[in-house]
């Protein structure tokens, strides 16, 4: 039998197991807390947090029935998670733009699902003690940290409550069985599938919990091995055998929401053209050096980082070998200790949790994430810590001997984990941090010039920019923002060579209508407005639905004295995208042609939508002294 290290019978114990349990689960929950309290001096970054929530106007509009249709239709940001986008919204409706309750919701999310994870352990396999130091791994090590600081990175924390709420409501189905409780296990998955689809995997785990501790698969082999081993197969966490084609055949429900979720998940990547076109070479050798990583970042979690650049076809055909022959060794050693079943389920744990974001399919631009490693871990601390624990009983170590190290690294990663909670400050802390540990980092040059540009270091952000250019040829997206950011700080003729770049580099009308538009309205700046007249033409001639270009042509319609034109440019692109700007635009243009009553009702739809008329009217009125109308 696996020996409870470090407990007594209980005639000598001092409480009772519930309420060890609970000062347990007090002690975890304040470790955590401890750990993550320095996050209310965080701000939000620039690094997707803009795109989830700053910007993101249906976020902004909190809880509304426009926003819950908007979550379960929309593949922004690349994704299909609705849960998460209304969780970003009920945020908002709470905390507005203070991004202390944002970060302290992950906080707390994080405290829970470590909570969950020892209760989990503990229910299914009877052992106080390992379970808690599991649970305390997980809610400490500092590769976990992303996923709690990184405001945007909901889904994650999100999602891994609902996978764990899951596990439990399995361990009750299995236990008492029933449609209902089974149910109950499906609606939760589905409501984590809803959070963050990376937890497809969830029925492989139930297969490998299956396995152990629950013991539920039908073999002989493992029934012999448990008779002379003396394990008590009725204990807590045991169930009845069976075969397993009846296992795989309970999970089929369970493996088309997986299917259903990632069939949609992959349209919503290639929708937000998230999808990379690599060799097949270079995704299968970087699959195997990210695994290897990931194992060293277990063991010495140091130099951390939000983005590891990918290196495509640049790794060394010594280092994929040697990759592979390290994950060849440990699977093998890992199946002649097969009897003890659970390092059988922590190391496919760690393989299986990690194939759907280890980059066979190239998702984005980095090699590794240390946010996928927040499912993965679970299963290498289950398979370091029970073996640890089988070592202890089998030498008969004394509890202490094994307490004292226990905590001494409990604390140490605590304290790592404050420090990297540090580099997520803001977004030039989180940068420069970033490209303090990596090379060749064009993404972090990037963000670091957002950054910069943000507090009005326009000449260092320029250097920023420029090194990331040296590093990675820009794309479209990239183009347009540099020349936005060069337009907006007054270098005109640059903006315009960067949107003409970016007109070369587009790959479909609506992007050519974006650039052409763009490069439009540098002309404005300049005061060349023919030109300008001509980009807007060309881009309406590319997207009649482009809002830049139609206010645009409107204006200088409006300009030129035609207000016919003026009225119908403005008041189409009203239609197609309505704002309280854009009526305040159309109600000048109404008010010029003399249609009093119309600019009237104009001016009143722009009160009722806008949340700061003021600062609209201001907005307004400084695009049309752009324009050059009197």
């Amino acid at each position: 039998m696996q020996s409870k290290v470090g407990t007594r019978p209980a005639a000598h114990r001092l409480i009772s197991p519930e309420r060890q349990s609970a000062v347990l689960c007090l002690v975890l929950a304040l470790a955590t807390l401890a750990a993550y309290n320095p996050i209310v001096q965080n701000g939000f970054t620039n690094f997707d947090d803009d795109i989830y929530i700053l910007n993101n106007a249906h976020v902004r509009a909190g809880l509304t029935w426009e926003t819950v249709k908007w979550a379960f239709t929309s593949f922004d940001a690349a994704n299909w998670h609705p849960l998460t986008w209304l969780s970003h919204a009920l945020d908002w409706q709470l905390f507005g733009a203070n991004p202390v309750g944002s970060h302290y919701v992950n906080v707390l999310l994080h405290a829970g699902s470590a909570l969950l994870l020892f209760l989990l352990l503990q229910s299914a396999t009877g052992l106080t003690w390992p379970s808690f130091m599991v649970a305390g791994l997980f809610a400490l090590h500092p590769v976990n940290v992303e996923s709690v600081a990184w405001a945007a990175e909901r889904k994650n924390v999100l999602s891994m409550v609902f996978f764990l709420l899951t596990f439990h409501a399995y361990g009750w189905y299995v236990r008492r069985g029933g449609v209902a409780r089974y149910a109950l296990m499906a609606a939760l998955f589905a409501l984590g599938l809803m959070s963050k689809s990376e937890i497809i995997t969830l029925p492989f785990v139930l297969l490998l919990w299956d396995v152990w501790p629950l013991k539920r698969v039908l073999s002989s082999r493992f029934s012999v091995l448990s008779k002379e081993r003396g394990e008590n197969l009725s204990r807590a966490g045991s169930a009845v055998p069976r075969s397993f084609s009846f296992l795989l055949l309970e999970k089929i429900p369970l493996l088309l929401f997986s299917i259903g979720c990632g069939v949609i998940t992959l349209l919503a990547q290639r929708a937000g053209h998230a999808v990379r076109s690599l060799p097949a070479g270079a995704r299968w050798g970087n699959a195997a050096v990210a695994y290897v990583r990931y194992l060293g970042k277990a063991f010495w979690p140091v130099r951390l980082a939000v983005l590891y650049p990918h290196p495509g076809s640049s790794l060394a055909v010594w280092q994929i070998v040697a990759a592979a022959a390290i994950l060849i060794s440990i699977t093998a050693l890992v199946l002649l200790w097969r009897e003890r079943r659970y390092p059988v389920v922590g190391w496919f744990w760690f393989l299986g949790t990690l194939t759907p974001v280890i980059g066979i399919l190239s998702f984005g631009e980095q090699a590794m994430a240390d946010r996928y490693a927040y499912l993965a871990y679970i299963g290498l601390f289950i398979g370091v810590v029970w073996g640890a624990a089988d070592i202890a009983r089998a030498r008969k170590i004394p509890a202490v001997w094994i307490a004292v190290p226990a905590v001494l690294i409990l604390a140490t990663l605590g304290v790592l984990s404050r420090r990297q909670l540090s580099y997520w400050h803001d977004s030039e802390a989180l940068w420069r941090h970033t490209l303090s540990v990596t090379e060749g980092n064009y993404m972090a040059h990037g963000g670091l010039a957002r950054a910069l540009a943000r507090e009005g270091r326009t000449d260092d952000a320029i250097a920023e920019f420029n090194a990331a250019e040296s590093l990675h040829a820009y794309s479209f997206s990239d183009l347009i923002g540099v020349g936005v950011f060069e337009q907006t700080n007054g270098r005109s003729q640059d903006a315009v060579a960067q949107f003409e770049r970016a007109l070369g580099a587009a790959e479909d009308s609506k992007s050519r209508a974006v650039a052409l538009s763009d490069l439009a309205t540098a002309y404005l700046q300049i005061g060349d407005f023919y030109r300008a007249r001509t980009n807007f033409a060309n881009a309406l001639q590319q997207n009649p639905d482009s809002v830049p270009a139609l206010e645009g042509s409107g204006l200088l319609a409006e300009r030129d004295g035609d207000f016919t034109l003026a009225v119908a440019r403005i008041s189409h692109a009203a239609e197609v995208e309505p704002s309280d700007v854009g009526y305040l635009l159309l109600e000048q243009a109404l008010r010029r042609a003399g249609r009093a009553a119309e600019a009237d009702e104009a001016d009143a739809r722009a009160q009722r939508m806008s949340r700061d008329i003021a600062q609209a009217r201001q907005s307004a009125a400084q695009i049309v002294a752009a324009v050059g109308i009197d």
